[in-house]
């Protein structure tokens, strides 16, 4: 995905106009609209806007087959073990989402729980 499709998917996802995203990261809504369409090239600087509102890691939104990843992780522990999750076979990466989604699940059960209480 080129540079330009990645902003306007990672914008959508996070449900920014494109002039909500130009105030975020100092622009205005025609400079997001020329990123999108690839009309022109961000500065290295806006490069680094565009990350930080969308705490992408730069690498992310560059190099076309990147993985994912957060631009700023509090636990640097994690952040190195989520780095290594590229490195699974498929099947073993799904297992690991499933678990994911089990735990995420169950603490959000237990927090609606102590909310009724």
């Amino acid at each position: 995905m080129a540079l330009g499709e990645r902003i306007k998917a990672l914008r959508k996802e996070a449900g920014l106009s494109q002039g909500e995203l130009g105030e975020r990261i100092g622009s205005d809504s025609q400079r997001v609209s020329r990123y999108e369409n690839g009309r022109i090239t961000p500065s290295v600087d806006a490069v680094v806007r565009i990350a930080e509102a969308f705490n992408v890691s730069i690498d992310y939104l560059l190099v076309e087959d990147a993985p994912r990843r957060p631009l700023h992780v509090a636990d640097l522990g994690l952040a190195s073990r989520l780095a290594d999750i590229a490195e699974l076979s498929a099947e073993d990466r799904s297992s690991l989402l499933h678990m994911l989604d089990a735990l995420v699940t169950k603490n959000r059960l237990k927090a609606l729980a102590g909310e009724r209480r």
